[in-house]
């Protein structure tokens, strides 16, 4: 490439110096060198230029006579020794303060790192490793990729820098980097040189499969790609000059006359590399059989001298010369058109400002320069990330002690979800909602509470009518049979309204059954308490005339005047009445109301009645258990009264059941979650009311309707008894 690049500048030179416009009586004259890429041998050429050291022109018409003044130094192609450079593209090459004098035709390497960055983020590679050459070009640019890869995201596994001339421990130590590596992606910001040095390397370790990203130093190189034999470049990318043409430049590189006049000795080394021959007086028959005439064929040839795809290269040589060429013409012309022309005060001031000047028609901003990407024989997107995408229902929690692109994919947790991949956070539901089993969408929870579609609540229900019916069916041989003693006695009246009150306890327990909503919150809890208030105050009142009837018969007492039928329907509306109350109050300061319970399970939502305010529950349970205790004591007393058929007794029995069943509920509600709080009431509710239908009414039933010769007056006042007003 260096010859050609040679050529091009040639072809710039002859076409100014036959130029009549430009630099109209001066000819521009030139020395080349030749640096064999070496740093060292470039910056000590620039020097002896800088320095005044004579250097005689070459060109062919009016040689100089008189020590010549070095107005331009073209070269090289690396950034780190160059003036103005057609291929340098090192971004610290841009700071005037360190480098006043400098101009280039290529863009900066700060567009070129940013873009690859950009390019390795379209691709969705964010776990890459890098190599660089070890010098200005190399370090500034992959600075410049990784400062724009981690503010895209991306990580750098490895970065590692070698020259072509480190010795061989070196660029094997980087080999094991890369076979000990996970990423699958590499980032090669390396000049052709050392890229060549490497790729031989590789092939020789065996290292294939890797993704290529290239800098424009190698990515469109014809020699590079001619030496991946074993195809370690392929599918690599990277970003390059765009395609241009400068007319006649290939015809002026290709032509053997001038060739041959231009310079001899560099001809005659370059045909016979070209050629793979000797010409006449250096022939040695045996090393070179060929004799090289100097009037071969170059069209037949094709290598990398008559490859033109480094025309955008040669195009920047171009441009660099007539940049200076125009430089040195208005210079030469700024003190007749001063006051014409903008841009003499820039070429007063120096040379460095000539990019600032609008009426030259070759100067470029930096960027201006647009790049285009190449793709060589790109088959597929490989994937290369420290650690896999975390899908939606999960959260990244970075791995200690590595960088930001390792992480693990941790689920989500129970009511949390995340519905986007790669979230580093997981959101929590609403309260109303709960998250699904993929945790990526929240969904709404399941309203639970006791229905009479589950088993629980249509076996609660089916008990609640059985014992309705069971009550129904003792009121109805109750009526049957109201004019035989065993009805008649103790009071009938109170034992149809204790049937009757039985009946609104069974039907009450429904009434807990059910969504809860506003008006079923409030009768149930009233409900409950007024019919079991009506309920133990029957029992009462009959435990009471029991105690009472036999207290009559001492002489003198007038108990039956004071406890007869009135003062005991006045007693049970009394204590009753008591009951409807409380009820209202409650009602009045702070009703029972649905509400939604969130806590008792993380995954559904319970419905239930809240009590308002807890002493009005606890107020109406508590003068229920008030009544139940007296009722109890009366029945207790009256237990061994002489009676053939002393109901005091079955009372006693009942009250005993009644009273075991709410102590035992009072622990159970409590403990009792949800639902299953409200199932606890009813079986209590239930259990309390068959325990007093049963215990109350059954044995009578078992007379009246098994054992009809003792439902007699005889029979049922016994010995002694008094007898019961009816």
């Amino acid at each position: 490439m260096e010859f050609q690049v040679a050529q091009a500048m040639l072809f710039a030179i002859e076409e100014i110096n036959n130029s009549t416009d430009l630099l109209p009586g001066v000819s521009l004259g030139y020395k080349m060198y030749d640096t064999c890429g070496s740093i060292a041998q470039g910056i000590k050429v620039a020097l002896a230029l800088m320095n005044g050291n004579q250097i005689v022109s070459t060109a062919p018409e009016a040689p100089c006579t008189k020590p010549a003044q070095v107005q331009a130094i073209m070269g090289e192609t690396s950034s780190s020794p160059c003036m103005i450079s057609h291929f340098a593209t090192c971004a610290c090459l841009s700071d005037k303060t360190k480098y006043p004098s400098f101009l280039r035709t290529i863009p900066s390497d700060y567009y070129q790192s940013r873009a690859l960055a950009y390019l390795v983020k379209y691709f969705g590679w964010t776990w890459v490793g890098a190599i660089r050459t070890n010098d200005d070009y190399g370090n500034k640019g992959i600075a410049t990729f990784t400062e724009t890869a981690q503010q895209l995201g991306i990580c750098l596994e490895y970065s590692v820098s070698f020259f072509r001339t480190d010795p061989y421990e070196k660029i094997q130590k980087i080999i094991d980097i890369i076979k000990a590596s996970t990423s699958k992606v590499i980032i090669g910001f390396l000049s052709h040189f050392d890229m060549d040095v490497l790729l031989h390397e590789f092939s020789l370790n065996n290292l294939t499969g890797y993704q290529w990203i290239g800098s424009e130093s190698w990515i469109f190189d014809s020699q590079t790609a001619e030496m991946d034999i074993y195809h370690i470049l392929d599918g690599s990318i990277g970003l390059s000059i765009p395609k241009s043409h400068v007319t006649g430049l290939k015809e002026f590189m290709l032509d053997v006359k001038f060739l041959n006049s231009s310079n001899n000795e560099l001809f005659t080394e370059f045909w016979e590399a070209l050629f793979n021959c000797k010409f006449k007086e250096l022939k040695s028959t045996a090393e070179n059989p060929r004799e090289c005439t100097g009037h071969e064929d170059l069209t037949g040839v094709k290598n990398s001298f008559t490859d033109m795809s480094l025309m955008p290269i040669f195009n920047n040589v171009y441009k660099g010369v007539y940049a200076v060429a125009h430089a040195l013409h208005n210079i030469l012309n700024c003190n007749k058109t001063c006051e014409k022309n903008l841009c003499c005060l820039c070429y007063k001031i120096g040379f460095n400002k000539l990019t600032h000047c609008p009426k030259n028609g070759i100067k470029l901003k930096a960027g201006d320069l647009p790049m285009v990407i190449i793709v060589h024989l790109f088959i597929q997107v490989p994937v290369s990330v420290c650690s896999e995408k975390c899908s939606p229902g999960t959260r990244k929690v970075l791995q200690k002690g590595r960088p930001v692109c390792c992480y693990d994919c941790i689920r989500c947790a129970e009511g949390e979800i995340s519905n986007i991949t790669d979230s580093v956070t997981c959101l929590r539901c609403p309260p109303e909602f709960w998250s699904n089993e993929r945790r990526d969408t929240c969904i709404k929870k399941e309203a639970v509470f006791l229905s009479y579609e589950e088993i629980m609540g249509a076996l609660l229900t089916a008990a609640s009518l059985f014992g309705t019916c069971m009550t129904t069916g003792v009121a109805l041989i109750f009526f049957k049979y109201r004019k035989t003693p065993i009805v008649r006695a103790n009071n009938s009246e109170l034992s149809f309204l204790l049937l009757f009150s039985l009946t609104l306890c069974f039907l009450c327990s429904l009434t807990f059954i059910g969504q809860p909503s506003e008006w079923s919150c409030m009768l149930r809890h009233v409900a409950f308490g007024i019919t079991f208030v009506l309920c133990i105050s029957c029992v009462l009142g009959k435990t009471m005339v029991v105690l009472m009837a036999f207290r009559a018969t001492r002489p003198g007492s007038n108990v039956q005047k004071w406890f007869g039928p009135t003062q005991q329907r006045l007693c049970v509306t009394s204590f009753t009445l008591i009951q409807v109350i409380i009820c209202i109050i409650w009602l009045t300061v702070s009703p029972p109301f649905p509400f939604k319970n969130f806590m008792e399970f993380k995954d559904k939502i319970t419905l239930e009645c809240a009590l308002g305010t807890s002493l009005g529950y606890w107020a109406v349970l508590g003068y229920i258990g008030l009544l139940s205790v007296l009722c109890f004591i009366f029945a207790f007393l009256a237990r061994k009264l002489p009676d053939n058929f002393n109901e005091a007794k079955f009372i006693t029995f009942s009250m005993l059941i009644f009273c075991a069943v709410w102590i035992t509920f009072i622990p159970a509600y409590v403990s009792s979650p949800g639902k299953f709080s409200v199932a606890v009431e009813i079986f209590a509710i239930l259990a309390s009311s068959f325990g007093l239908l049963i215990c109350i009414f059954f044995p009578k039933c078992y007379i009246i309707l098994l054992k009809p010769e003792r439902n007699t007056k005889k029979n049922m006042m016994g010995k002694g008894a008094p007898r019961s007003p009816s």
